[in-house]
């Protein structure tokens, strides 16, 4: 906090520091007898009628009132991590678009509709990546018009919590009343660790995904449209461990290899063989693979209320980098809800 040559506490922010980073603290209690205090960094996403409005690095957003303020300043941006590959938020969103490519996309100005007959929320969003070319509700206006004409509902993709990510998108679509649905990070962490972690051997990898593989595949009744999901990106490895003779595979995963990026997913373990190092072979052998095409960094998104995916890529190396966040139009039908993507 901001503390004056007097030893005082002060307010160092103004409403014209909106959109950026900030430190404050507040009373967290105003009337109480002792007085109690709390910290909250994040983006200065508005301040108006007396009121601040700080989004936090997870997406959370939180209002003070003017008169609990007891300090505050600017605060650099979310330092880059201090270990394994560097990247800004910019560069990760799109090399994990690429890795995950829609069937169907549209320009609007630097904003990418994306459809995939709705195959996850991934696919099936906006990837807002700069200005859209038109005030922001003519914008979301298009794209209401956009999905609806695709029988979708409409979701906008925003990321928090790294530099140059969209706390002030998200905090005009939670004004116009967008439905926060889904939350998720994305990870990073260097590859060759993951190579090495485990042998591998009994892992088969295929460059497309079986009717073995997809017989794991947690997304029953995978279409035409979600195959092409699946299929696409610069270089996409399936990898298989088999199971009992007639079974689906004990254990599958994904990569996609672009650049020095490799971008991991579908790693799925059958329920009775879990906890046996099968995910860990999965990512060691596709790992391996990566390294040979030229790739040293590592990327993955994983829910936030996920949490054996979760210990096991921290165990692997890897880390959050920023958080995303699915925005759905208030707008939508009930009929339109229910036919929202699955998981992101």
């Amino acid at each position: 906090m901001e503390i004056s040559a007097a030893g005082r506490l002060e307010v160092r922010i103004t409403p014209d520091d909106v959109g950026k980073r900030v430190s404050v603290r507040c009373l967290s209690d105003p009337g109480a007898s002792q007085e109690k205090f709390t910290d909250t960094v994040g983006v200065l996403t508005s301040w108006d009628d007396a009121v601040l409005m700080i989004t936090r690095r997870d997406g959370q957003s939180v209002r003070i009132a003017e008169a609990a303020l007891v300090a505050g300043k600017v605060v650099p941006a979310a330092p880059a991590r201090r270990r394994g590959p560097a990247a800004s938020c910019a560069e990760l969103t799109r090399i994990a678009a690429r890795g995950w490519r829609p069937v169907e996309s549209e320009r609007l100005g630097e904003w990418e509709l994306r459809a995939s007959g709705g195959f996850t929320r991934r696919a099936n969003s906006v990837l807002p990546l700069g200005d859209p070319g038109l005030p922001l509700d003519a914008a979301l206006a298009v794209v209401r018009r956009w999905y609806g004409e695709r029988g979708l509902p409409a979701y906008v993709q925003a990321a928090t919590g790294a530099e140059g990510a969209q706390e002030l998108l998200c905090a005009e679509l939670e004004r116009r009343g967008w439905v926060r649905e889904v939350t998720a990070e994305l990870w990073t962490g260097a590859l060759a660790p993951v190579a090495d972690r485990a042998e591998g051997a009994q892992v088969v990898l295929d460059r497309t995904a079986d009717e073995s593989w997809l017989a794991r595949y947690q997304r029953k009744g995978v279409s035409e449209m979600a195959l092409r999901v699946l299929g696409g990106g610069p270089s996409v490895w399936f990898a298989s461990v088999p199971g009992a003779e007639g079974e689906p595979p004990a254990a599958i995963g994904r990569c996609v290899v672009d650049g020095r990026w490799a971008g991991f997913a579908a790693v799925e373990v059958d329920p009775g063989r879990r906890r046996q190092g099968l995910a860990t072979e999965v990512m060691a052998a596709l790992a391996r693979r990566a390294l040979d095409e030229g790739a040293s960094a590592a990327w993955l998104q994983v829910e936030t209320d996920n949490e054996g995916a979760r210990g096991l890529y921290a165990a692997l190396g890897f880390a959050p980098h920023h958080a995303y966040h699915h925005y759905r139009d208030p707008g939508d039908t009930p009929d339109a809800a229910r036919r929202s993507p699955g998981p992101s």
